[in-house]
């Protein structure tokens, strides 16, 4: 499916359908569907966005979906949550905001007619998928490679692989994958081989240790980037869930709007601050919404542009994201996973019915800590709020849970 791009003035009658499917994408009535800094670039669909937040300059991908650009960029974010006074708080999530490694000079590309052709489809769509892992878990390294509106996977090609471990201050290269053709590489974490997957597996001799590491992936080609990050915690450790789309966002369909603009959409008035206390608190966040997968790099830049503390951000693996019992299926299986690593969330965030249905299924307890924005869960009992400052009194109270 070709998806518009937002630059045009003007979108001819042809792309009505997929702004259709977008809007589904994005969320439709009762469902759902970056990096920070001053960031200009191009986000999903060619959208340019221009925000200033953090401090380190960065030649690389803008957004995902978006074009490669210089930007003053953080990749990270700011350091997680400052709230929460009430009986102290644990250390802040890191800013994990070094300038991006020295990738040296392009190299020649494996294919040197059929490569040029794919990068010839429009800017770099390159997104990482965040994982959370236990120690001792086989680590793996995951993107996707593509090109343009019409998301060309790149095939065959050399990706060269660094690592900003513990979010220090020096980068480490830790090898080079091959991208991949349609079903060559089995399922990892979760994600199938749709081609154009770089999967590479960390070496015992380098495996990560615990804390938020950043990874940064570059296509030797054409020096294009994205990146991902990897948070190695125990069992047990506490985390809460959130949706994004109409939970955060000011509407369920704000991204839709904000893509055609090539702007971000507004979040709800207190929002970050609830998330920040919860942060200091000791709890790790992940943001899991169903859109599609090339919106990750926008999904970020919102985080981070509002304030949001920095945590696991997961969306679908798919182009066109999910909506209705696809959205239950996806953000259930997501639930499962974390519960495989002994990651049962404490509290669950979310504003539509199958949000409602996935926290059930992920047995989320008590009650009340399944929190629904302006949304009655009359199905199983959550909780419902009218706004975000109901929470920050309660949550400020709560006893610290610092690994």
């Amino acid at each position: 499916m070709r998806f518009p791009d937002a630059r045009s003035a003007a979108l001819p009658p042809s792309f009505a359908p997929a702004l259709l499917l977008l809007l589904a994408a994005c969320g439709s009535g009762t469902d759902p569907g970056a990096t920070s800094g001053t960031t200009t670039g191009s986000g999903a669909g060619g959208a340019t966005t221009s925000v200033t937040s953090a401090t380190t300059a960065t030649t690389g991908q803008g957004g995902a979906g978006g074009s490669t650009s210089t930007s003053t960029t953080s990749g990270a974010g700011g350091s997680g949550g400052s709230g929460g006074s009430g009986g102290g708080a644990c250390a802040p999530i890191p800013a994990c905001d070094a300038p991006p490694p020295d990738p040296g000079p392009k190299q020649s590309w494996n294919h040197s007619i059929e490569s040029p052709i794919i990068t010839a489809a429009g800017a770099p769509n390159h997104r990482g998928r965040d994982l959370f892992l236990n120690p001792g878990d086989p680590q793996w390294v995951i993107g996707k490679l593509a090109y343009g509106v019409i998301d060309k996977d790149l095939k065959d090609e050399k990706v060269d692989v660094w690592l900003l471990r513990n979010c220090g201050d020096a980068w480490e290269k830790l090898g080079t994958a091959t991208t991949t053709d349609d079903g060559q590489h089995p399922t990892v974490e979760g994600v199938d081989d749709s081609g154009g997957r770089a999967y590479f597996q960390i070496p015992a001799g380098a495996a990560l240790g615990l804390g938020r590491h950043r990874l940064r992936l570059v296509v030797q080609g054409d020096l294009s980037t994205t990146e991902l990050f990897i948070e190695v915690v125990p069992p047990g450790t506490p985390v809460f869930v959130t949706d994004v789309d109409g939970t955060l966002t000011d509407s369920e369909n704000a991204e839709f709007g904000a893509l055609l603009t090539g702007s971000l959409p507004g979040v709800h008035p207190d929002a970050a601050t609830a998330y920040q206390t919860l942060v200091a608190k000791g709890y790790r966040p992940m943001y899991m919404t169903a859109r599609p997968e090339w919106l990750v790099g926008r999904t970020r830049e919102l985080l981070t542009v509002n304030g949001f503390p920095p945590g696991i951000v997961h969306t679908t693996v798919t182009l066109t994201g999910a909506t209705g019992a696809a959205a239950i299926t996806y953000k259930s299986g997501e639930l499962t996973m974390l519960a495989q690593k002994g990651m049962k969330p404490t509290y669950a965030v979310g504003n539509t019915d199958s949000d409602a249905a996935a926290y059930d299924s992920g047995q989320i307890s008590p009650l009340d800590h399944r929190i629904f924005y302006q949304f009655t869960d009359s199905a199983h009992g959550g909780r419902r709020i009218e706004a975000y400052g109901e929470l920050l009194g309660e949550f400020a109270a709560l006893p610290l849970v610092c690994p």
